[in-house]
């Protein structure tokens, strides 16, 4: 299984304040989604496209990595 590629730089994390916890593939979609969350004051009913979009690629990361176990698991 092909390991996507990074949409944002070392730099740009770090310029972002992006916490290490978060500095994934889904990194891209982080910076934007805090960015919004301080501007709003964390208001739960704002930044709701940028979170979903954040969420669903957590989630997409998340079923590659179980699919790349499992051919791991799979070639032993």
């Amino acid at each position: 299984m092909k390991q996507p590629k990074m949409k944002v730089t070392r730099e740009e994390m770090d310029a972002a304040g992006l916490p290490m916890h978060a500095r994934d593939f889904c990194a891209h979609l982080a910076i934007p989604l805090n960015k919004c969350r301080r501007e709003t004051f964390y208001m739960p009913w704002k930044c709701q496209d940028l979170r979903h979009a954040y969420e669903a690629c957590q989630y997409g990361e998340y079923q590659r990595r179980i699919a790349m176990k499992k051919e791991a698991d799979g070639a032993k």
